[in-house]
């Protein structure tokens, strides 16, 4: 019997009839007040797929987030908009208890079957050597308790964006890491759903630390990453009104830009003095 890698098993779903699937919610993924909204997007979108047979791979995910997810039982509510043709969209709710947590629509299909030609103009995301970049497992124990998730990664940062720990912060809005999967699991399109929301905000090196909770999250998977460890550049233009959006991009192993997203997220809060 094979068993299941620590993140496969973090966002498995048992049928529960006319398209619920039961959820636990792991513990594992939280940071600041609640649990990572990548996680959750992967876990819904594990739902998803397996609503729509034959269509396997998310292409378009746009979540809103509603509430803070807590660890626990959890319910994923999928409702097929459309299949047909190439691809097919589908609703889904993430509901706790009488709580709507994160609701979605998302279009799905099959990458191996839309072709696995990716071309962009943007440059790939450039990192030093994975020797000279610092572990993320490196960071006080007062961070790695406030945000467990980070056991989760192995992430290596370019070292000109981790002054944020020893409060010395860059100023630049954007953070840059090589990322893999603490127990080694190869990345696919349903965890890059995850992997876009993985890293530490941007606004840890513009001097504002803590918690930001998502408001939206907008995912375009491109094609079907390669085995190795992925790069991963989060970057941001605009602070107003107390949120900030944050771009991301994925880039794997052989160069090819995977997938990106743009989020809405809040300011992190200021501790009071």
């Amino acid at each position: 019997m094979q068993t299941l890698s620590e993140f496969d098993s973090h966002i498995a779903l048992t049928p529960a009839g006319e398209g619920r699937y039961a959820a636990d919610l792991d513990g594992g993924w939280s940071v600041g007040g609640g649990l990572n909204g990548g996680y959750l997007l992967a876990l819904i979108g594990s739902g998803i797929r397996a609503s729509l047979p034959g269509k396997p791979d998310p292409l378009a995910v746009s979540a809103y987030y509603l509430s803070a997810a807590r660890p626990g039982p959890a319910t994923v509510a999928v409702d097929v908009r459309r299949d047909g043709g190439r691809v097919a969209t589908a609703s889904a709710d993430l509901v706790q208890g009488d709580q709507t947590r994160i609701a979605v629509l998302a279009t799905y299909g099959d990458l191996d079957g839309l072709g696995d030609d990716v071309r962009t103009t943007a440059g790939e995301l450039d990192l030093p050597p994975l020797e000279e970049c610092p572990r993320g497992s490196a960071a006080p124990r007062e961070v790695l308790d406030r945000a467990p998730i980070m056991r989760r990664f192995d992430m290596r940062f370019h070292p000109d964006d981790l002054g944020w720990v020893t409060g010395r912060p860059s100023g630049e809005g954007r953070m840059r890491a090589w990322f893999r999967l603490a127990d080694g699991r190869e990345p696919d399109p349903i965890s890059l759903l995850m992997v876009l929301d993985a890293l530490p905000p941007v606004t840890f090196n513009l001097g504002m630390p803590g918690w930001a909770p998502t408001l939206e999250l907008s995912a375009h998977v491109r094609a079907k990453p390669a085995p190795g460890w992925l790069k991963v550049h989060h970057e941001t233009r605009n602070l107003a009104g107390g949120m900030f959006e944050e771009d991301c991009e994925v880039w794997d192993s052989t160069g090819r830009l995977v997938a990106q997203s743009r989020q809405l997220a809040m300011q992190p809060r200021t501790p009071a003095g």
